[in-house]
């Protein structure tokens, strides 16, 4: 099964290579530092599975992940973030993800994630799978930013890091104004009032970092 590997630290990049040494069935044919490379290599090249990687320089992952998929339909995208399930989980899956892992998990469980992407399933961690089998049977609703859009979410993970409104709109190209809309948005669909209570609910749910 041929494996590209897309994140832009060479260390994380060589330790999920070596993780997935020890499976005969899985080989690494390619390699990307930036969403460009990946797109490039995914132009030229087929692969069976994409181990892809949500913060990169120049493009948020979850959108790569829209456009290696439409690039080529067949290829089965496994996410392994730094961040927890209840940050980009979800929404990852919905947009058509095989699966989503943390860089925390075991060479086993990637092995096993990779092993059933690449054969057409998903891989979902037991507590994700709690957590989906209690929204589809009528139970406690998801978490407050599952509300967000992938760019209200950005923009929400920004704020509450402590960027200045100014700072996020030279960052993601946008201007001031359109900045100041989308915090207003984010405030009313989380139902808060200020940026301290945004940081203070990122801060306990793990959302920054």
């Amino acid at each position: 099964m041929r494996v590209v590997l897309v994140d832009d630290h060479t260390v994380a990049r060589h330790g999920i290579r070596l993780m997935l040494a020890g499976a005969d069935d899985l080989e690494v044919v390619g390699e990307a530092d930036t969403a460009a490379a990946a797109l490039t290599l995914a132009r030229t090249q087929t692969f069976d599975v994409a181990l892809l990687d949500i913060s990169l320089p120049d493009k948020n992952g979850l959108e790569l992940l829209k456009q290696l998929r439409e690039q080529q339909p067949g290829l089965a995208v496994l996410i392994v973030s730094m961040y927890a399930e209840d940050v980009y989980a979800l929404r990852a899956l919905k947009l058509g993800a095989a699966g989503y892992l943390t860089k925390t998990c075991s060479s086993a469980t990637l092995i096993e994630a990779v092993r059933k992407a690449a054969g057409g399933g998903k891989y979902v961690s037991p507590a994700l799978l709690q957590k989906l089998a209690g929204m589809l049977g009528g139970g406690p609703g998801g978490v407050l930013h599952e509300a967000l859009t992938d760019r209200e979410l950005e923009i929400f993970r920004m704020i509450a890091s402590g960027e200045s409104l100014v700072g996020i709109a030279a960052a993601l190209h946008l201007s001031p104004s359109t900045v100041t809309t989308y915090r207003s948005r984010v405030l009313d669909k989380m139902g808060m009032k200020s940026n301290a209570e945004l940081t203070r609910y990122g801060l306990d749910h793990g959302l920054l970092g």
